[in-house]
């Protein structure tokens, strides 16, 4: 991780939490882990792909997970999306429904959400790695922390970004958010067990485009082709 590839954007801002001892000490986990033959998702080369498909200046919709998929070949970091030829999660299935609901736009038959990211959708995860079959097991490593001074960076530099916080979990890491400066949406979880308390109906997509548009900017096209 003193090598790490991240996109200048983002580590001109956060070269020095790479330096702190948290960072160091999450780097000594990851390689012990690693020397024990554990497989860790994502990929080495996806663990960051939320800040290199969305650099720093282009963030205009952040949305925050908890920690990547623990089954083979879903996690390529980006929160709720997995990779093309994998079953679209219980979670990712009911964010698809309310975009139905919302905008109209009928559910695709994949789950790859890059092309939100390359629109300018931060979709951040507070926890970067876990072990395969063991949900959560990164949790309390240092990345929240690292995450946290995500979410801070964006707060405190950036203006008219929406925050779309769903969940408990999201709503606590996102308390530092200035609602002043910033678009704050919360709702439930879209999880099977809590979408049904709110997050089916909430109208976060074109409510954001809403308040994009009024600032000016450009709407995010929320469609999923099929290709991607």
């Amino acid at each position: 991780m003193r090598k790490v590839q991240l996109h200048n954007s983002w580590l001109s801002r956060l070269q020095d939490q790479f330096e702190l001892e948290y960072m160091q000490k999450l780097r000594d986990f990851l390689v012990t882990r690693k020397n024990h033959q554990t497989v860790i998702y994502p990929p080495g080369a996806q663990i960051f792909n939320a800040l290199n498909t969305t650099p720093f200046d282009q963030v205009r919709v952040v949305i925050l997970g908890q920690d990547p998929y623990h089954g083979p070949g879903q996690a390529h970091g980006l929160c709720f999306s997995v990779q093309p030829g994998v079953r679209i999660p219980p979670s990712l299935a009911n964010i698809y429904r309310e975009l139905k609901t919302d905008l109209g736009i009928p559910p695709p038959q994949h789950g790859c959400l890059q092309t939100w990211a390359e629109q300018g959708v931060l979709l951040l995860n507070a926890v970067l790695t876990v072990e395969r079959g063991q949900a959560g097991s990164h949790q309390g490593k240092g990345w929240e922390i690292f995450t946290d001074a995500i979410v801070r960076l964006l707060n405190d530099e950036t203006e008219g970004v929406v925050f779309m916080l769903w969940g408990s979990y999201a709503m606590k890491k996102g308390a530092v958010i200035d609602n002043r400066k910033h678009l704050v949406l919360r709702a439930p979880h879209p999880s099977p067990l809590s979408a049904h308390r709110g997050f089916l109906g909430c109208r976060h997509f074109s409510t954001a485009n809403d308040y994009l548009q009024r600032r000016h900017q450009m709407s995010i096209d929320w469609s999923v082709p099929e290709n991607s």
